[in-house]
């Protein structure tokens, strides 16, 4: 049987524009476009978790709004599921730490990145306007 993994992700509104970072070469998944989040740890509601791993990774505070979508994807390595929050900046920029780049794209742009595929789900939501 396959780890299951829960992980949240946040999608960062700024000017009409969404963020996206891009994975690490050396983690897995590496090179993969992902809304930033990490992993629910043992006693945390996916908010705080979400609030916790925006302010370790990207150094920055956010405000978390409504949930968008929880998917499951299957990898290799265990079965993801991702929980993702629209979210707003409230209190920093967001800088590289474990990131290899960050982008502010327009939701119709989000498509002409190659996203880790647990979080595709949330990209088709966010192009249908949900």
């Amino acid at each position: 049987m396959k780890k299951q993994i829960k992980v949240v992700g946040s999608v960062i509104e700024k000017d009409g524009k969404i963020l996206c970072a891009q994975r690490g070469q050396g983690k897995s998944l590496g090179g993969f476009w992902e809304f930033p989040g990490g992993k629910i740890e043992k006693n945390e509601t996916p908010q705080q978790a979400l609030e916790r791993e925006i302010k370790e990774e990207l150094l920055c505070e956010v405000a978390i709004k409504n949930k968008i979508i929880t998917a499951s994807y299957e990898y290799d390595f265990g079965i993801v599921e991702l929980t993702t929050f629209f979210c707003e900046l409230i209190s920093g920029e967001p800088k590289l730490t474990e990131h290899e780049s960050i982008k502010w794209l327009p939701i119709s742009e989000l498509s002409s990145l190659e996203w880790a595929p647990a979080d595709i789900p949330t990209i088709d939501r966010l192009v249908k306007g949900v």
